[in-house]
């Protein structure tokens, strides 16, 4: 990918899930549902535009150069791996503080460990017998590594597996065990597991095992091909069903230089509809008291600490809660409480505030076959939709509803719509899911 290195060419349940409107008549008990683990100061972030990857990290100025000049919102960024090939000069915390302040989206790739059969010469590789353990040491250093350069818990690490020989005995078997460690690893850390791979090799044997017992499934796919067409639908070797909600990027033109605003550099272009990098914000506390912080998104809630008049906190994401003053748009900060937005100097005090995203803590879907999602919390609302079976149900907060299987918990995605919360890999599927909040 890019200049780093270039591409080789029971009944109750049953009834549970007709009232809901799914086929299947319970959820698979499968581990690529393995739940996402999320501490309190996390949160999934998603885009829909284009981004550019690049060996080295760019400067602060290149991004600044290329800013609003170029079609490009998003820049990836080479954050570890024993494969990487570029020296990182500029790939600090400080670098990705200003880099997200400055409005960019990163896309965290890891260019580890490849397996036997690759084309081409990467040095470092796993033979079959250790693709299980090779996955969850690259997934374990991934997370320290994110974490090192202030990535928050919820963002999406794409581990990079290059295009390999399908045909070599045990290949395809080897990537798959090292892909579901990789995405254990990264679930049980509080991180969504993306993966990087060719439309010929890596897309094609994952797809083939997207409903896979035995295989932890990755949450998103970034695919390559140098096709020159920008789309993350409609690929030869996945089909629309697969990676259906926000779960997928492309890498459609290979290396090439472009020019903006007096800059230029060697990059490669992409489209993304999916899951990106998570990164603090700082805002400044513009009430004129101290200002308590709660441990949910409402005054009824407890006060865990205090911030003061004055002070800058770090803002994880935004949250729906009781309103206040003109607003009831809550913050939740790097402590995993909440101060009400009213009071911090985000771009709107009455909405959201963009690039700020609303808090979310993605969860696979546990079937095979479609879910229906409905216009509120119980199968009494409207049909309004569905999720795609194992597809992301990326849940905003959580509310009471009518009893589906186990739980009376219903999620509220982000987009509005709502899903039983049995049918949601998470913490529980018979209770409430910390750390997402109750929703108002």
């Amino acid at each position: 990918m890019g200049p780093a290195r270039r591409l080789t060419a029971g009944v109750t349940a049953g009834l549970a899930a007709l009232a809901i409107g799914v086929v299947a008549p319970a959820p698979a008990q499968a581990d690529p549902a393995t739940p996402v683990g999320y501490p309190a100061m996390s949160t999934a972030t998603r885009i829909s535009g284009s981004f550019f990857d690049t060996c080295t990290a760019p400067s602060l100025a290149a991004l600044s150069a290329w800013r609003g000049r170029s079609p490009y919102t998003g820049v990836n960024i080479y954050f570890g791996g024993r494969n990487r090939g570029c020296a990182q000069p500029n790939l600090t915390y400080d670098w990705v503080r200003s880099a997200t302040a400055a409005g960019w989206s990163l896309v965290p790739t890891y260019f580890g460990d490849q397996p036997f059969c690759v084309f081409g010469s990467k040095p470092y590789r796993y033979v079959a017998s250790a693709a299980a353990s090779r996955g969850a040491a690259d997934g374990a250093d991934a997370v320290a590594k994110a974490k090192a350069l202030g990535l928050l818990p919820g963002s999406a690490l794409y581990a990079d597996v290059e295009h390999y020989d399908r045909a070599a005995v045990g290949c395809t078997a080897a990537v798959r065990t090292y892909v579901s460690e990789w995405t254990r690893a990264l679930h049980r850390a509080g991180f969504l597991a993306g993966i990087y791979a060719h439309q010929d090799s890596g897309v094609r044997d994952l797809a083939a095992s997207y409903f896979s017992t035995s295989l932890a499934r990755p949450d998103a796919v970034w695919m390559a091909r140098w096709d020159g067409v920008a789309t993350t639908t409609n690929w030869p070797t996945a089909g629309n069903t697969l990676w259906a909600e926000w779960q997928r990027a492309k890498q459609y033109r290979g290396d090439h230089n472009e020019t903006w605003g007096g800059v230029t550099m060697n990059i490669d272009s992409n489209v993304i509809r999916g899951p990106v990098a998570s990164a603090l914000r700082a805002y400044r506390v513009t009430s004129s008291s101290t200002l308590n912080v709660r441990s949910g998104p409402g005054s009824s809630y407890p006060v865990v600490g205090t911030v003061a008049s004055g002070s800058t906190v770090s803002v994880v994401c935004q949250a729906l809660g009781q309103t206040v003053g003109s607003t009831a748009v809550w913050d939740r900060i790097s402590s995993g409480g909440y101060v009400t937005d009213l009071y911090l100097s985000t771009p709107s005090s009455t909405t959201w505030s963009p690039p700020l995203q609303r808090c979310s803590y993605p969860g696979q879907t546990t079937l095979s076959t479609p879910v229906n999602t409905r216009s509120g919390p119980g199968t009494s609302y409207a049909v309004n939709g569905s999720l795609q079976g194992g597809a992301l149900a990326w849940v905003a907060c959580q509310k009471t509803g009518n009893t589906v299987g186990t739980t009376s918990v219903w999620d509220q995605l982000v987009d509005g719509r709502w899903v039983s919360d049995y049918y949601v890999s998470n913490a529980s599927n018979t209770t409430w899911s910390w750390p997402v909040p109750r929703c108002p």
